[in-house]
């Protein structure tokens, strides 16, 4: 059976000990390593080339935002899981903004926790509950009020593949890979769908695509 290789980063070391015995009962995983602060977190994760590095936001010395970017960054393989106690549409978006996977609340159970893990395994955005409900209600509220312009047909299949692969955290350059393009055709794409679709930032980008269900989010 091929098992998920977790590197658990997380600084209260009963936390940490909680979840690596919970991710050990589980045939299918396998914690590889752990870390209790960002830097140590970017170095295990260059040493160990994990499936999946579950991180903690709220480290001390690099903070778990800086610590997501570094990884996606330096190890494009490895997804990150977004750990929080911060139930916040804010913390969330500079999560997958930074390049996590998904973003599990510290309240969440065991199960919740081991499916957002298999997800991000599986390239799958993962969000609890409480949070897709927000999202959905407040794109209903806009769509009643008038607020909001889809302009989704714009778009050319192209860059409607391109707008997937980065809701979805991938680079630039690993967008450039799987569809044998240079990274600057990604990034002339990129421009113009955040032209067209009138977004600032990549977070931007992410939420209209999870509005517009142009991401498989995992339940």
């Amino acid at each position: 059976m091929e098992r998920v290789r977790v590197l658990v980063v997380e600084d209260h070391g009963i936390v940490r000990d909680g979840i690596r015995l919970l991710l050990q009962a589980e045939p299918d995983m396998e914690v590889v390593g752990e870390a209790s602060d960002g830097q140590s977190a970017i170095e295990k994760a260059a040493q160990l080339d994990p499936d999946v590095v579950l991180m903690d936001l709220g480290l001390p010395n690099v903070s778990g935002i800086d610590a997501t970017r570094c990884i996606r960054e330096s190890c494009p393989r490895t997804k990150v899981l977004a750990l929080t106690v911060h139930d916040s549409d804010d913390h969330f978006f500079r999560s997958l903004d930074a390049g996590a996977s998904g973003y599990v609340l510290k309240g969440a159970t065991s199960n919740e926790l081991l499916h957002a893990i298999r997800a991000a395994y599986r390239d799958e955005i993962y969000l609890p509950p409480s949070l897709s409900k927000r999202l959905v209600g407040d794109y209903l509220r806009r769509v009643r009020a008038g607020e909001e312009k889809d302009s989704y047909d714009s778009l050319s299949s192209r860059e409607r593949e391109v707008l997937r692969l980065i809701a979805e955290g991938n680079t630039n350059q690993e967008i450039a890979s799987l569809l044998t393009v240079s990274p600057s055709t990604v990034q002339t794409h990129r421009s113009r769908i955040m032209e067209k679709l009138n977004l600032r930032s990549r977070a931007d980008l992410i939420k209209y695509a999870i509005r517009r269900g142009v991401i498989d989010l995992s339940p």
